[in-house]
């Protein structure tokens, strides 16, 4: 457990190291999180007159959704660089190392949620400029805890697809195929109450949903045992991830 527990800080400071030195890759993910705010935070400004929603200002109901659609896609593409490390044989030459070999998924997860609580804290600042409300520090955990988690679960499960598929085209096919269908089957734009019976009862078993519907409810403090319940699923859904990224990972062993 000591082994695993250095080897991963060390891989995590790898990691971290290359993203300071390249901050403007940061802001260049952030760009799409502002569009999102500013024009669908315009133009759907007075949906929020319709009954369903829990607050009056829809950048308010929208900035969590924005947090966890940003999450979402930031773990989605992580794959992207594992399989640029494996054309570049880094992860054969950590094989051939005494290092952990759980290390190696478990850096990739803790570097892609820690940058995503970063960027959270931007999107909730930049939210705040355009008229929301900041949350209770406890909101403030919530929805950090909510976007780390879920992004944790998106990475792992882009491990998993990386180290099978080895292919920058099969991951843009998968990620293409499940990204925005999972968004616009969750209550990230458009309150619950509103979406038609088939989709509410398709977003109930939507890992984004639980995430969006844990961020919001800790965000605008309506209900913190909702907050609870989503964030276990998460964690679950997580975990299976993981178990199945490490299967990956064995299969990759095998096949190296």
């Amino acid at each position: 457990m000591i082994l695993f527990v250095a080897d991963t800080w060390h891989l995590w400071l790898r990691y971290m190291r290359a993203t300071i030195r390249l901050p403007i890759w940061i802001a260049v993910t952030l760009i799409q999180p502002v569009i999102w705010l500013t024009l669908f935070g315009q133009l759907f400004r007075r949906v929020v007159e319709l009954p369903g929603f829990e607050t009056g200002s829809y950048i308010e109901f929208l900035s969590p959704g924005v947090i966890i659609m940003t999450a979402m896609f930031s773990g989605a593409w992580s794959g992207m660089g594992l399989i640029d490390d494996l054309h570049h044989n880094v992860i054969d030459r950590m094989l051939a190392t005494p290092l952990h070999r759980g290390a190696i998924i478990a850096a990739r997860i803790l570097h892609a949620s820690f940058t995503v609580v970063i960027q959270s804290l931007i999107i909730l600042f930049l939210a705040l400029l355009l008229g929301a409300g900041w949350p209770s520090v406890g909101g403030t955990i919530g929805v950090l805890v909510a976007a780390a988690l879920v992004t944790a679960g998106f990475t792992a499960m882009s491990t998993g697809v990386a180290l099978l598929a080895r292919r920058e085209e099969t991951m843009i096919a998968v990620i293409n195929f499940f990204g925005l269908p999972l968004a616009f089957l969750s209550a990230t734009f458009m309150s619950a109450q509103l979406m038609p019976g088939w989709m509410q009862t398709v977003s109930k078993a939507n890992p984004v949903n639980w995430a969006v519907s844990a961020a919001r409810h800790a965000v605008l403090g309506t209900d913190p045992g909702a907050v609870w319940v989503n964030s276990g699923l998460l964690l679950l859904f997580t975990l299976v991830m993981v178990v199945l990224a490490t299967g990956a990972f064995q299969i990759y062993r095998r096949s190296a």
